[in-house]
């Protein structure tokens, strides 16, 4: 699989307590971890009162991690492989540092609403097998399967969402049609989003040919669940069309499609929506795998270690969705669209 690198920036971000309103449990953050106490919470006049963003550190302008999964297996054969166990152990570290997931589709639109003092963490599924999600007997996910995982996940740190994408292909999750699983990923505030109809790699085939195998699994997915809305979409191989508009809208056989994020195969965090680097065409992701072997350093873990320490910036939510919070010395990263909202301190 092809592979993007690019680099990061730097900034040490350090978590204190935030008085903001008492949340459901749902919404509350996860509890301890590495980047000390949880965001605590007190109300004015009836209403979520935000602490000043440098209260902790806010900066909604740093990177976030898209991480990649494709399968969960016992004897991982391949570098994009996990076992259930190193999953678990991923989801576990990201709760204890305090990242909530959030899916695709409102990483790429900007709509992050997490707690203050949180970070975004988007968590991305290609191919749709089975060891991915698949319904038991009595209609509930497997709880081997990485929905299972992440489910159980969440019980045990209830601010940690669980949300993720599942990038699909024909015949999902090993289903003709996939029409129970589909819909029983949308019911559960899953994203479902487009990864080609037989997983083509764009980049080898005409501009004809691209759109055909883009539309063809829009159909299926809205037609296993009619008047879905797909809006994001992973690129097979993360092999680019030769036409690169051609990911983001176009139409084949009278489908049409329109996607606001369009998701690569690496390999490194992704810029935040709101800055100047962010391209909705072409957003970086990053493999889940543990830091050995040859490309070591733009793994998960890596990556992760490298965001803790403040090495590369990383996202920090203000808390309040309808704001922008930043350093002021940071102002320059943030895209002209976005200038409104900006709250700089």
């Amino acid at each position: 699989m092809r592979q993007t690198h690019r680099s990061g920036g730097a900034v040490v971000v350090a978590s204190v307590i935030l008085l903001v309103t008492a949340c459901s449990a749902a919404q509350s953050p996860p509890q301890g971890g590495q980047d000390g106490p949880s965001v605590r919470a007190r109300k004015v006049g009836g209403q979520a009162a935000v602490a000043h963003p440098a209260t902790v550190q806010a900066d909604e302008l740093g990177a976030v991690p898209v991480l990649m999964y494709h399968q969960l297996v016992a004897e991982p054969r391949s570098a994009y492989d996990r076992t259930p166990q190193d999953f678990r152990a991923e989801l576990e570290r990201l709760a204890r540092e305090r990242y909530v997931p959030v899916t695709a589709r409102e990483f790429s639109s900007g709509k992050i609403d997490i707690p203050a003092g949180t970070h975004p963490v988007v968590l991305t599924f290609d191919d749709s097998t089975v060891t991915q999600f698949r319904l038991d007997a009595d209609g509930r996910p497997a709880s081997d399967t990485a929905v299972g995982i992440l489910l159980d996940t969440a019980r045990k740190h209830p601010g940690f969402r669980p949300v993720a994408t599942f990038f699909v292909n024909a015949d999902p999750f090993s289903e003709p049609g996939g029409r129970k699983s589909l819909d029983w990923l949308v019911k559960h505030e899953f994203e479902v989003g487009n990864h080609t109809l037989r997983h083509t790699a764009l980049g080898t085939v005409d501009d004809d040919t691209a759109q055909k195998a883009i539309a063809d699994n829009q159909r299926a997915i809205t037609q296993a669940v009619p008047g879905l809305s797909v809006v994001s979409m992973a690129l097979p191989n993360g092999s680019m069309p030769k036409s690169r508009q051609l990911v983001l809208q176009g139409t084949a056989d009278g489908v049409r499609y329109q996607h606001q994020g369009v998701y690569l195969v690496g390999a490194d965090p992704a810029p935040s929506p709101f800055s100047t680097a962010f391209d909705p065409g072409a957003i970086p992701r990053i493999r889940s795998q543990g830091a050995t072997g040859p490309e070591a350093q733009f793994t998960s873990t890596a990556w992760l270690d490298k965001l803790r320490d403040g090495t590369v910036k990383r996202y920090t939510s203000d808390g309040d969705p309808k704001k922008i919070s930043f350093p002021r010395s940071e102002a320059a990263r943030l895209a002209p669209a976005h200038r409104p909202a900006a709250r700089p301190y």
